[in-house]
């Protein structure tokens, strides 16, 4: 069987206050002190009014004519409205879904202001089954968070992405 395959990239930043330990963030010891990640809140009236579990690191779905790497950026791009962030891209590896899809994601330092973000969008008949068709943002705004805001925001099969990078920033 086939399976779906999407790819994307999580950015970080470094605010500087590495003293500023963030208990219950799952890394131990502040591992996320000092350090705030990009979420997108998942766009569409599904998601509309949601505040836990809705958001996402940016990613997209790809087919074997492109690389998942070429994927990421490109999906960042459509997601963001911006270009992809250049610096060193970090390997988060691989998770598989329950349905078969496998995510992989790679993390890059950058600072982004969400300010600027001019989302891609897509169409879907809302309400279902009424024939209407109507464009909703993929995502409909993005945030950095904290590692501990993180937790509690990102939908629960992203969560191995953001403790696989606590874990390379705090080697």
């Amino acid at each position: 069987m086939t399976y779906k395959r999407s790819a994307g990239l999580l950015l970080f930043r470094r605010t500087g206050d590495g003293s500023r330990p963030e208990p219950g963030n799952g890394a131990g010891n502040g591992a996320g002190a000092g350090v705030e990640v990009l979420l997108g809140h998942m766009g569409g009236p599904l998601w509309s009014g949601k505040t836990s579990g809705d958001w996402a690191i940016p990613k997209g779905e790809y087919g074997p004519e492109e690389t998942p790497r070429d994927a990421a950026r490109r999906e960042f791009t459509e997601e963001i409205g911006l270009p992809p962030p250049e610096g060193e891209y970090l390997p988060l590896g691989e998770v598989r879904l329950s349905s078969g899809k496998l995510v992989t994601i790679w993390a890059v330092e950058a600072d982004l202001d969400p300010a600027l973000m001019v989302p891609g969008t897509f169409t879907l008949e809302w309400p279902l089954h009424s024939g209407n068709v109507q464009e909703f943002p993929e995502l409909d705004r993005v945030a950095w968070c904290t590692p501990e805001m993180a937790q509690n925001m990102l939908i629960p099969s992203q969560l191995p992405f953001l403790e696989r990078l606590l874990v390379l920033l705090k080697a």
